[in-house]
């Protein structure tokens, strides 16, 4: 038994493991989201997340938070392992070397915490990475340089929420989002391997919501959206004299908007051992739109190549994501139970703005996971999640039509580039549950465990 002063030492203690975590993140997802906030919900291909089924359900649907009387505790983490093995039929730079695997491992921490405060208030916290980023090409100069080198994103969020239970059948929850990121980029410039560097940080702030209705006891529905999040990035731009004379480096700023995500989940108890799970994601990646480099006073940053000074820019130019999710799970005793799932995800990132930085392309989810929960120890679930994802072959083709490039793509410029990219991505997800003061009645839902 834990009072309240216990529990505040506990939320707090979520916040430091997730925050001091967090800085290992970065890493490929959908454009450069992380859908890996759960080891539970890996083990599903995300199935049902935001109708609940653990605690870090709370990330998608705080209302979910309601399912769990007294105290609860969750912390995880998931490896990320991807590989995207470059190889290019033309390129500018060529005969430079094959670009390679520019894939990097990576850790994606997790951790929320929860109290209930009377029989309909729940407040809760949660602290993830959300939005990650990891590429690195194992030479400068590969023949792939002309459109990057490196990038790296990092953000760190921390979300606390309240719930009001209606009744058996109603929750609802908000809550208010504080998201920092920091941001590097290292650019190949001119004919020659050197580099220019951006790198910036900044605060962000959005909301979130989130309902679950249970129409009968075997059926829950959960509905919820996190907010968009605009952050100004401020850092500085460093470029080398020699490859760009007249180029300033100095401070800049960089604009970037970070979607919106609906998410809706459907769990439905067919017996007391056997669930069915549905899910929907709608991520608007749309809105990111263009991100142009500006000078503090508001003018914009110009790389002076060839004598021509040239606006910097960021084209992302995407659609908008949509993730599909089906599968199940199986209470095998009291002390197990397993899943399995399956997802389709429509990735934001077309063939006509693709780039070797961000080589995301549509992509199958295949999972499998676990839950147990020992009799010795009341309270505590250990959840393991997998997840295999077959990414489809993606084109990336930029640069002069002369070299063999595709000059319509935004992210072109002086050098060509056309290449295939085939990827593949493993994910292992473990996490803790403990649970204090735990009505009796809770058991008799084993449909929501």
């Amino acid at each position: 038994m834990i009072n309240k002063g216990g529990m505040k030492s506990l939320l707090l203690g979520c916040a430091s493991i997730g925050v001091l975590l967090a800085a290992t993140a970065s890493a490929n997802a959908g454009a450069f989201a992380l859908r890996e906030q759960s080891a539970y919900g890996q083990g599903a291909s995300f199935a049902g997340i935001a109708a609940g089924g653990a605690l870090s359900s709370m990330f998608w649907n705080a209302a979910t938070m309601t399912q769990w009387s007294g105290k609860t505790m969750e912390l995880g983490v998931s490896g990320i392992m991807p590989n995207a093995s470059h190889s290019y039929t033309a390129s500018s730079l060529a005969p430079f070397p094959t670009p390679g695997d520019s894939g990097l491992d990576a850790l994606v921490p997790n951790s929320y915490g929860s109290m209930q405060l009377n029989k309909n208030v729940w407040i809760g916290m949660a602290v993830n990475a959300p939005v990650g980023l990891g590429v690195h090409f194992p030479q400068v100069n590969a023949a792939s340089s002309g459109s990057g080198n490196s990038a790296q994103v990092k953000t760190y969020n921390v979300n606390p929420s309240i719930a009001y239970k209606f009744n058996d059948m109603i929750s609802v929850a908000v809550g208010f989002q504080a998201q920092y990121i920091q941001a590097s980029y290292d650019a190949f410039l001119g004919t020659q391997p050197r580099i220019g560097t951006l790198n910036g940080a900044d605060w962000g702030f959005g909301w979130t919501a989130g309902i679950t209705i249970t129409p009968m006891p075997r059926t829950t529905i959960g509905i919820g959206y996190r907010s968009a999040i605009d952050h100004t990035l401020s850092g500085t731009w460093d470029v080398p004299a020699a490859v760009a004379p007249g180029t300033q480096p100095g401070s800049v700023n960089l604009g970037l908007k970070l979607p919106g995500t609906l998410t809706v989940g459907l769990r439905h108890g067919l017996t007391d051992r056997l669930t069915l799970l549905a899910g929907f994601e709608w991520a608007n990646w749309s809105r990111i739109g263009t991100s142009r480099l500006l000078q503090p006073n508001g003018s914009a940053v110009t790389l002076v190549v060839g004598g021509t000074p040239t606006p910097v820019t960021f084209p992302f130019e995407y659609k908008d994501g949509y993730f599909y999710s089906l599968g199940g799970e199986y209470m095998i005793n009291p002390a197990w139970t397993v899943r399995a799932g399956i997802g389709f995800e429509k990735s934001p990132i077309t063939d006509a703005v693709r780039t070797t930085r961000i080589p995301d392309n549509d992509r199958m989810w295949y999972s499998v996971g676990a839950s147990y929960k020992p009799a010795s120890i009341k309270g505590l679930t250990f959840d393991i999640g997998y997840s295999f994802i077959d990414v489809k072959d993606a084109s990336v083709c930029m640069g002069p039509a002369a070299a063999g490039g595709c000059p319509s793509n935004p992210w072109s410029g002086t050098t060509a580039y056309n290449g295939t990219v085939k990827s593949y991505i493993n994910i292992v997800s473990v996490a803790l549950r403990y649970q204090w003061d735990a009505e009796p009645a809770r058991v008799k839902q084993a449909y929501l465990k």
